[in-house]
């Protein structure tokens, strides 16, 4: 295996083989703590801009499997302590370094995960570069800036998906980094789902005819996407709203709701969120770097037990409400699929 070298825009270089293509990529470090699900980490949208790293030490194990990844992956790298070649399970298809190399994605494994991720932990995510070389210049790796990242994901043209048996709804999702399981969730529960481009006016979307307005989760800066934000604004209270992920954040921002970055973020399948409106604490799937930090027309419905931020708000004066977490999730945990039918009860005229 070739060298590699994965190197801090603090310096400290990490040494280990490459996986995946064998170009060099700057981008911001992340960790995530899932110990299954490196699949739907892979093709997540929302990674769009970044390196990702594992912390369970093993991944590739059970191979990739189609029919369970999300969408076209967007992330910029990808970190592994050990890399599996020769995956056991019935369903593989190909091995994980295959996905890699054929979707131009630069990787590194052998390197000391654990002590990247106590990095992180303690000085917060910054970026990074994979690289055969270690460079003596470091300026475009501290420059490297995640920008635009909704419209380097977002689909360009509207689609629909219509439900086997009898249509009850007609929902509206805005694509800030759409994954196929929210369509499949909606589609479910006897819903036409029509995908529209994140940069679709609001105008279009009120006069589709639809029940309701689904804002996806999606990458980056939440408070980039003024027009976006602009757009949301218009529909509020028009039509009942559902947002998940970045579509929870803009939702927020455009009822004057503020963002600020986390010190390393949500990422995993194990994040813990407590339900202020009952007794119950859900385990979630998140992948997220921004939280809400305050929204004054709006409840704090959820909560993250670990740090105790925003992860769910309630409208008061509209139909709408929306949560940090994945609501839909196609390797689990399956915990808040729930909230896609309080969304349908929302539609049929409940509040």
């Amino acid at each position: 295996m070739k060298k590699a070298y994965l190197v801090l825009e603090n310096e400290m270089v990490f040494e280990g083989y490459r996986i995946g293509s064998d170009r060099d990529s700057v981008g911001e470090l992340v960790f995530n703590t899932g110990v299954v699900g490196y699949i739907e980490t892979l093709t997540d949208a929302s990674y769009y801009g970044q390196i990702v790293m594992q912390t369970f030490p093993l991944v590739g194990n059970y191979g990739m499997i189609e029919e369970d990844t999300g969408s076209k992956p967007a992330l910029f790298g990808y970190v592994a302590r050990e890399l599996c070649e020769e995956p056991s399970n019935f369903r593989t298809q190909y091995t994980l370094n295959k996905f890699l190399k054929d979707n131009d994605i630069p990787g590194i494994c052998g390197v000391d995960t654990r002590a990247l991720t106590r990095i992180i932990r303690e000085n917060g995510v910054m970026n990074a570069k994979i690289c055969s070389e270690i460079p003596t210049d470091f300026t475009d790796i501290k420059a490297f800036k995640i920008e635009n990242a909704v419209s380097a994901v977002g689909c360009t043209e509207k689609n629909t998906v219509s439900p086997k048996g009898e249509k009850k709804y007609s929902v509206a999702i805005l694509d800030y980094g759409e994954k196929t399981a929210i369509v499949n969730e909606l589609v479910s529960r006897e819903c036409e789902v029509t995908v529209y481009p994140h940069n679709t006016d609001a105008e279009e979307i009120l006069a589709g005819g639809h029940s309701g307005v689904m804002l996806s989760n999606g990458p980056g800066d939440p408070s980039e996407n003024v027009f976006e934000i602009q757009q949301i604004a218009k529909m509020c209270g028009e039509l009942p709203i559902f947002a998940v992920g970045l579509g929870h954040q803009l939702l927020a921002l455009a009822n004057g709701g503020k963002t600020v970055k986390l010190k390393y973020g949500h990422r995993g399948g194990n994040q813990p969120v407590r339900d202020l409106m009952g007794t119950r604490t859900y385990i979630t799937s998140q992948n997220h770097g921004y939280v809400v930090e305050s929204c004054a027309n709006a409840k704090v419905t959820f909560a993250n037990a670990n740090d105790d931020t925003c992860e769910g708000l309630g409208y008061e004066n509209i139909k709408a409400f929306s949560v940090q977490f994945e609501a839909a999730t196609a390797n689990g945990p399956h915990d808040t699929g729930f909230l896609f039918d309080k969304f349908i009860e929302m539609m049929g005229g409940e509040n």
